[in-house]
């Protein structure tokens, strides 16, 4: 890298790449802790309105996963790794639940018609 006729020139040229990885790095760094403090702000929220307690029962490798994400400092308990993937599985699947609800919403229509059918038929029996 050094020039013979320039010998200052390959170490300024070397403090300028070193200049230049070092605010590479940085600027990583900083992302890395935006990363951090979002995903940090997405698990508190998720956490945040837990008042249901389930019992649930997992195989070994949905075990090693939950394990994994408390090892890693991310959540404090399995409990909570697990909650905050229920709550991120359910937003993923928006549209299926959608469909659920406007077809369970049919069928507590058709009930209520059954009913005041049947309601009916009472009253015009006595």
């Amino acid at each position: 890298m050094e020039n013979p006729q320039n010998p200052t020139g390959g170490k300024k040229e070397k403090r300028q790449v070193e200049a230049a990885f070092n605010e590479i790095g940085d600027q990583m760094e900083k992302l890395a802790v935006k990363t951090a403090e979002s995903i940090k702000k997405a698990i508190d929220k998720a956490l945040a309105a837990r008042n249901t307690v389930l019992t649930i029962r997992v195989n070994e490798e949905s075990n090693k996963k939950l394990n994994m994400l408390v090892d890693c400092g991310l959540f404090k308990s399995r409990s909570e790794s697990a909650a905050f993937l229920i709550e991120e599985g359910i937003k993923s699947q928006d549209p299926l639940f959608s469909k659920i609800k406007g077809k369970l919403e049919t069928i507590d229509k058709i009930r209520e018609e059954i009913k005041g059918i049947v309601q009916g038929a009472d009253k015009t029996e006595k």
